[in-house]
């Protein structure tokens, strides 16, 4: 999806989406697709549209501030897994999860803890995610 970006440049591409979209500019589909999670986030929005320390800022855990770029990248890791059904199953998963919650968008927010954990333990092992521990995870979350 980004290819070896710095953290800068990464948040100044959500930025770059937004504007662009409020702007009514022609976006790439990448760019669509940023623009159409950050419009399903209004709380999110006054932050990107603000002045361009945010490209700098730390969202740390202890803060109690959610990272918006973090939240928002959740959500366009999860729809790519989802449209590609990658790893296999996870479109089932999310479709169940859809059905129980009433939307794609809640049935993100309900796998993100299984997301974030998959992708910290790959990243603490230095190992690539384990598929078959995150699609268990994952269905879990649906009741028997």
């Amino acid at each position: 999806m980004f290819h070896a970006q710095s953290r800068q440049e990464l948040r100044s591409a959500y930025v770059a989406a937004w504007r662009k979209a409020q702007t009514g500019a022609t976006l790439t589909p990448l760019e669509t697709q940023i623009a159409q999670v950050i419009a399903e986030h209004p709380e999110y929005q006054a932050l990107l549209e603000g002045p361009p320390e945010v490209l700098d800022a730390q969202f740390l855990p202890d803060s109690g501030v959610d990272n918006p770029f973090l939240h928002l990248g959740l959500h366009l890791a999860l729809r790519e897994q989802v449209s590609t059904d990658r790893p296999s199953g996870i479109a089932s998963i999310h479709a169940a999860l859809r059905g129980r919650s009433g939307s794609g968008h809640a049935a993100e927010h309900r796998m993100f803890e299984a997301l974030a954990q998959t992708l910290w333990e790959a990243q603490r092992s230095g190992q690539p995610p384990d598929e078959t521990a995150y699609l268990e995870r994952l269905r879990r979350m649906i009741p028997g």
